[in-house]
């Protein structure tokens, strides 16, 4: 016992630390095929059919508005409509559903939400992509943007006014989150969404391969199993999906991705702990599994 209470020596506030700020993050300088493909597009006006969200689509789409990807905003974005369907897949988009998308870009994954019957909130910082999503499915009645940021927004408000509006089907139990999101704010995004159960089933989204791994297979006894994972297994059973080569984007990361699905528990279904915030303060367990932890946590509470 003794030995376990000196583990809980260095007692610190839950605050997970960032799975990494990922060097894909980082957007290469646009090759030069890449800009004269964006010259080609804009000096010929060619026309490709929406639905095929390709490279060439999105350059043009990109074009329509004067942008290129912004290292800033970590933008990388979808050329693979196979990887798109996949994603919507993963969380078993249907009609009916209500999907909240973080980061549409261009919207070619929105487009797959939309297609599979789904309504969707979709929250986008850049106002040049807002403006381009908000106007693509302005005539489809299934879309509505948010230009914000999606770490500083109340997105739990945010929802709540979403699905109480007249638009959502009023049949629907729970939402989802289907998401391509910037690699930058992935330990953001996993800190405001996996506890939200009472909102979401299914939290389905695209990290950097290093990072899924490490955040759904961490080992014990190892560097890489820490608060954060405790906090994942605590509101969600993760599952990775599949890997996404890092060829699928635009401009082309230095690392591959891969689908991650968090199916997110309801408040009954939490370990049994007198207090969030409580457990959550407790020190490092690179050696205790959630369970052993939660175990832990209630017989020092106890003392």
């Amino acid at each position: 016992m003794c030995c376990v209470l000196r583990s809980l020596a260095q007692i610190s506030a839950f605050i997970p630390p960032e799975v990494n700020r990922y060097p894909s993050a980082s957007v290469h300088n646009t090759t030069r095929r890449q800009k004269n493909a964006l010259k080609i597009v804009a000096s010929t006006g060619a026309k490709t059919r929406s639905q095929e969200d390709d490279y060439h689509a999105t350059l043009e789409a990109l074009n329509s508005k004067g942008r290129t990807p912004r290292k800033s905003l970590g933008q990388h974005y979808m050329l693979n409509s196979a990887v798109n369907e996949q994603l919507a897949a993963a969380a078993d988009v249907k009609e009916g559903d209500v999907v909240l998308e973080i980061g549409p870009g261009t919207g070619s994954l929105t487009n797959v939400l939309v297609d599979s019957g789904a309504t969707v909130l979709a929250i986008e910082k850049d106002p040049y992509m807002a403006a381009l999503v908000r106007e693509r499915f302005a005539n489809t009645g299934r879309v509505e943007v948010l230009q914000e940021d999606f770490t500083e927004c109340h997105i739990q408000s945010r929802m709540f006014s979403y699905l109480e509006a007249d638009s959502v089907d009023a049949k629907f139990q729970y939402a989802k989150v289907v998401s391509n999101i910037p690699f930058n704010i992935s330990t953001e995004v996993v800190k405001q969404l996996l506890p939200m159960g009472d909102i979401f089933s299914e939290v389905v989204l695209l990290l950097q391969e290093e990072a899924a791994l490490r955040l759904v297979d961490s080992s014990l006894r190892t560097s890489t199993y820490r608060p954060i994972n405790i906090f994942i297994n605590f509101y969600s059973d993760p599952d990775y999906k599949f890997k996404v080569p890092r060829t699928s984007f635009f401009p082309q990361p230095k690392v591959d991705a891969a689908v991650v699905a968090f199916k997110l528990k309801q408040a009954v279904n939490y370990p049994p702990v007198s207090s969030t915030k409580g457990f959550f303060s407790m020190a490092r367990p690179e050696e205790l599994t959630l369970e052993n932890f939660v175990s832990l946590y209630n017989l020092v509470v106890k003392l």
